[in-house]
């Protein structure tokens, strides 16, 4: 194995991977071995695991991968002073439209299309909302009202002008920032199966922290399988590891995927406590504020693109309208399962689309 190539142990803290035990047809080629890899993109670890009967090629496919992951990077980081996103957001203005790649131009119709159907739920404007809450979380300091008040102008859909003929993006006010954390990983697992399908690895999966992508499902089984780390108490949380093993609501739920995408998008490891209430790190564009309501949101659909973004606008929405626009979806092939707590007791309660039960192995009842 090269450099690229580890075991893995663990698949991070949102998701753990097993194999399904159910068999397919005779005949499966029994020369093929699984390769694993990890390597560090985006600011999270990405997991690759593909099957194949030869290392050099498995190798090859997951360095091209990699380097898609990295170029896409280049495009979306916040962070990243000299990304094409934030070039993007200093050049243009009212008045000032700036062409931009196929890439960007791509997730950002997307997005504008998710915000509107999602009433802004999702909403790649909200970077200056985003901004002043990673400040404000680590200082544990509320914002100012009157600092939220003067963000929250610069941040809307509508205040986006898209032209598809000349692929050029104009934002209507001086000071705007896009923020794709909340969509791009997923994007970016999606380019990552594709590279390695390209390649002839059709039986792979790509773990992206919690963005992922399967494709077809590992040699003698019908589908991968994913378990979601259960939403727990907060008196759960502050019980060591493995002492609440017999908590109901500890329970994993666990999901067959075969060709499809999941996200989860939650805050059991990203909140801060301020002034006694607790905040998540996943920001209303409506209020400028993170979450108070925990929760954990499962999404499954067709492309990590679309999973990764109604999975940020689920949990914004709540369980109640979350849960209608999934089911809203129907004809999308869209599917969520929700665990909130709520009320002084805190109890950890779950609700499902219409379509779920048909992913979940061993389903339970849902609230």
């Amino acid at each position: 194995m090269n450099r690229l190539t580890r075991q893995i142990v663990s698949l991070g803290c949102t998701f753990l991977i097993a194999f399904s035990a159910l068999s397919q047809a005779d005949g499966e080629d029994a020369s093929l071995r699984r390769f694993d890899f990890e390597q560090v993109e985006m600011g999270v670890i990405f997991r690759l695991s593909v099957y194949g009967s030869d290392s050099d090629l498995a190798n090859k496919a997951a360095e091209a991968a990699y380097a898609r992951v990295h170029q896409l990077n280049g495009i979306f980081s916040d962070y990243d002073g000299s990304s094409e996103v934030r070039r993007l957001c200093d050049s243009s203005g009212p008045g000032r439209p700036v062409k931009v790649s196929t890439e960007l131009f791509t997730v950002l119709e997307a997005s504008l299309k998710l915000s509107d159907e999602t009433d802004g739920a999702f909403d790649v404007t909200v970077g200056p909302l985003t901004k002043l809450w990673r400040r404000a979380r680590r200082r544990e300091v509320m914002p100012e009202p009157q600092r939220i008040a003067n963000e929250r102008k610069l941040v809307g859909a509508e205040l986006v002008r898209l032209d598809s003929h000349n692929r050029t993006v104009e934002l209507l006010r001086d000071g705007m920032r896009l923020d794709f954390g909340g969509i791009a990983k997923g994007f970016a697992a999606d380019e990552a199966l594709r590279v390695l399908r390209d390649h002839g690895l059709n039986r792979a999966l790509v773990d992206a922290s919690g963005d992922i992508v399967a494709g077809d499902p590992p040699p003698s089984a019908c589908f991968w399988v994913i378990a979601i780390e259960a939403l727990r108490s907060r008196s759960a949380d502050q019980e060591a590891p493995g002492t609440n093993d017999n908590d109901p609501n500890s329970a994993i739920p666990q999901l067959k995927l075969c060709n499809q995408a999941v996200a989860t998008s939650g805050d059991a490891y990203q909140s801060v406590v301020i002034d006694g209430h607790r905040f998540s790190h996943i920001v209303d564009p409506k209020t400028g504020l993170g979450l108070n309501q925990r929760s954990s949101v499962t999404i499954i659909t067709r492309s990590g693109l679309m999973a990764d973004g109604l999975a940020s606008a689920v949990s914004v929405l709540g369980p109640e309208a979350g849960i209608r626009l999934l089911n809203d979806r129907e004809h999308c092939e869209t599917e969520g399962y929700i665990m909130f707590a709520k009320g002084e007791s805190d109890k950890v309660r779950t609700a499902a689309s219409l379509g779920m039960k048909k992913f979940l192995i061993d389903p339970k009842p849902v609230e």
